[in-house]
């Protein structure tokens, strides 16, 4: 757990908030006007807010941006005795939005955000009016067997890979010293954002074995089809989830999630929805392409009032 007051020389100024709610204190910043529009954007693995830092500014000029860092990730706790499952972050999720009182979200996730936020989109529909995928999944679309499966992919081939013979676990349980190795594997691209000050920001959060528990157990409860039930279940809220404007915005050279699979499945959804394509841009969009992302985002908004 990162220090509530550490700014990472500046890079991350935001003022910290806290949730205590649901068994656990989640941080999560909170900018923008209190009675604008709320974006909640999320990450995934092995990231935190601090993915978003670059359009968090831009971004709340003209909206509430919401930024929640996932139990054992970034400046939340790592409680050690809670599943770190879909099912549990998107619970977690539902209890800080409740908490925070908004309604007609827009919500924005990247890697495991994009699932959490489906999840709790197709169980709480009412108050989510948009969605907006970036590198990820909602995991309801139906595909043809020519489009790659996600478990072909680099990221999962190197977990499956390491399973047996305890790698995969040793690398991830380590992550504060492997996590540019790791995100190298997922598909991160612009190295030239890697210095001592983005180093600490991403290795901080995990000092040990136990801090790295959700980097373990956000891949292995895909790999292991743990989520599968708990997505099932969500099957009857997909009418309403597929009625709401949507947009995906996809790098090209994402190694975690193949390309043409998030592109399918968004399609398979919403037929009509934009698609971004980002040629040279990895699975970390959000380090390779913030610009680009916030300048869509606010078309998107505008065109979706």
């Amino acid at each position: 757990m990162i220090p509530l007051d550490e700014t990472y020389d500046g890079t991350f100024p935001f003022a910290p908030h806290t949730f205590d709610g649901h068994g656990f204190a989640q941080h999560y910043v909170d900018e923008g006007p209190r009675d604008g529009e709320a974006i909640v954007c999320l990450h995934g693995e092995p990231t935190w807010g601090y993915l978003y830092r670059k359009m968090i500014g831009p971004l709340s000029q003209h909206y509430r941006v919401i930024v929640p860092d996932h139990m054992g990730f970034g400046k939340s706790e790592t409680p050690q005795d809670r599943p770190y499952t879909l099912q549990q972050h998107t619970e977690n999720l539902a209890a800080l939005v409740e908490h925070l009182g908004v309604d007609d979200i827009t919500l924005m996730g990247q890697d495991w955000g994009g699932p959490i936020m489906t999840q709790y989109a197709v169980r709480h529909p009412a108050r989510v009016k948009r969605m907006i995928y970036a590198n990820t999944i909602a995991g309801y679309g139906q595909v043809g067997p020519e489009v790659p499966e996600i478990s072909a992919s680099p990221w999962f081939r190197w977990i499956g890979a390491g399973l047996d013979n305890g790698r995969t676990e040793q690398v991830l349980r380590n992550a504060g010293s492997t996590v540019l190795s790791v995100m190298k594997i997922i598909g991160f691209q612009n190295s030239a954002a890697v210095d001592d000050t983005w180093i600490r920001a991403y290795s901080d959060q995990f000092p040990d074995w136990e801090s790295a528990i959700g980097a373990y157990e956000f891949p292995i409860d895909a790999y292991l089809g743990r989520i599968r039930d708990y997505i099932i279940d969500g099957l009857p809220g997909v009418p309403e989830l597929v009625i709401k404007p949507a947009i995906l915005m996809e790098g090209l050279e994402d190694r975690a999630i193949p390309p043409e699979r998030a592109i399918a499945d968004f399609r398979a959804l919403w037929p009509s929805a934009p698609v971004i394509e980002l040629p040279g841009v990895g699975h970390f969009c959000q380090e390779d392409a913030p610009d680009i992302l916030v300048t869509n985002i606010h078309q998107f908004m505008q065109t979706n009032p």
